[in-house]
């Protein structure tokens, strides 16, 4: 990396992570599709596992999960004791990461994140993230985090406050994007940061509920279209080169996998009850799993003991749905050879997705099942973006909770169901092929050709710059 004169300004990017886009739907948001028309598209080598903490983390260091650490969205973590997902520290992610990079080569390089992952404590010169108000007696209010500590209510009084609860659950819609592109479009003007990282989650939504193939998914990627070109026309006007790119296809799944369960019957998976209520007990359990999406790591107490890895394996041998089981040789193969992995890591069948569920009655879940609540469930839970179709009272629920939400009371949104099956989109696995795999478009002619790896986004993101 050879870098610039410190007096030479770096050419200005912004980097869109349009979550879940692909060719395909890429047919579907003519915008994007000019900009790619004009400039350059590739094929974006994603990893495994193909999810957004993974994915955002290799991005941005340009290294796998063997080195930057970030195995999943969540994982066991062995010195607590406890499973945790969505973690927001940029302490997890171990490496050089592109700003520090960015950096060396020129003194003063500006860096925005706006709802990328790992943003808080990040060594950027501005930081918004999602985080909600947790207040004393329970309550939780939407809310975010700003760096500088100003721009927050800078922010809220142009755009209103966050829009959590359409960034996710039975709510999450086009809102939160609109409002994510707005607080880029207005960082844009006011502080004009050398590289601008945003992230839109639209195309999340809707491709699990409904499925990649359906047409609610695709009118989910013009409306994203539309709501991007107000920002495009600005970064265009400013010269500022674009980048979007995305860290998984959605593919069409109809097969939840109780992995847990299946441990469980075993033996092997043990809860502690509290009030008639189950909760998984990992320090006690001899093995038992993090789904996350397509892929699962699985948590083996004593793996010395060939006895009790066997019958892990027994446990999930033939289990329908269950594809691979990688051993430490497997995750060698994938880059996920790292402490905070599972003994095992459990991969889906292509049409497959793993369920968190460990109870094996659903009056024994925990409150916490029926609610989104992404921080206390020991593995992802996609059903959170629906409403429990077998309530009839589900909507009188939810506008009672909102009421009482409203007046500053204590409420429960008790309104996901425990039925998995409406799932019909996801993701974690490597594509089969390029038509449902991620992509990177960029401004510029040449820039990209051919196929990108995931590992290769920093560097190229670098000598888009100017940097090297």
């Amino acid at each position: 990396m050879t870098g610039l004169r410190s007096d030479t300004r770096p050419i200005p990017l912004l980097v869109l992570d349009v979550v879940g886009l692909t060719p395909r739907l890429l047919q579907h948001m003519p915008r994007l599709r000019a900009l790619a028309g004009s400039g350059s598209q590739a094929a974006l080598s994603t990893v495994l596992p193909a999810v957004t903490c993974t994915a955002q983390s290799t991005f941005l260091t340009g290294t796998l999960p063997s080195e930057h650490g970030i195995v999943a969205n969540g994982w066991y973590f062995r010195d607590l004791g406890d499973v945790l997902l969505w973690r927001q520290h940029n302490g997890l992610v171990a490496g050089d990461k592109l700003w520090d990079a960015a950096r060396r080569s020129h003194p003063g390089y500006t860096v925005a994140n706006i709802c990328w992952w790992y943003a808080m404590g990040a060594d950027t010169d501005i930081t918004v993230t999602p985080r909600p108000v947790y207040y004393a007696d329970g309550r939780k209010e939407p809310d975010c985090y700003t760096r500088p500590p100003a721009l927050h209510d800078e922010l809220t009084e142009k755009f209103g406050t966050f829009p959590l609860f359409h960034f996710w659950g039975p709510g999450a819609d086009l809102v939160s994007s609109r409002w994510i592109i707005d607080a880029t479009r207005h960082i844009l003007r006011t502080r004009r940061p050398d590289l601008a990282l945003s992230y839109l989650p639209h195309l999340d939504y809707d491709l699990q509920r409904f499925g990649p193939d359906d047409p609610r998914s695709e009118r989910a990627a013009a409306d994203l279209d539309a709501a991007l070109t107000p920002l495009l026309d600005e970064a265009r006007a400013e010269g500022r080169t674009v980048v979007v790119l995305s860290e998984y296809g959605i593919t069409r799944v109809d097969r939840p996998v109780d992995i847990n369960r299946a441990l469980r019957r075993a033996g092997l998976l043990e809860v502690h009850t509290q009030d008639g209520m189950e909760y998984l007990d990992p320090m006690a359990s001899r093995a038992f799993a993090v789904a996350d999406h397509q892929l699962a790591h699985v948590y083996v107490r004593r793996p010395e003991d060939p006895g009790e890895m066997a019958a892990t394996r027994e446990a999930l041998a033939g289990l329908p749905g269950l594809e691979r089981l990688l051993d430490d040789e497997g995750k060698k193969e994938y880059g996920l050879d790292h402490p905070r992995s599972g003994e095992l890591v459990a991969l889906a069948e292509r049409d497959a997705w793993f369920t968190y569920y460990y109870w094996l009655d659903d009056t024994k879940a925990p409150d916490f099942a029926r609610l989104v609540e992404i921080h206390r469930k020991p593995g992802y839970d996609p059903v959170e973006l629906f409403m429990d179709p077998l309530d009839p009272y589900v909507r009188i629920k939810a506008a009672t909770a909102i009421a009482r939400k409203k007046l500053g009371m204590r409420y429960r949104l008790a309104v996901v169901p425990l039925d998995p099956s409406p799932i019909r989109g996801s993701h974690g696995r490597l594509p089969t092929s390029d038509d449902e795999g991620p992509l990177i478009l960029c401004s510029t002619p040449r820039a990209v050709s051919g196929r990108v790896a995931a590992t290769d986004v920093k560097s190229l993101l670098l000598q888009l710059a100017g940097l090297c």
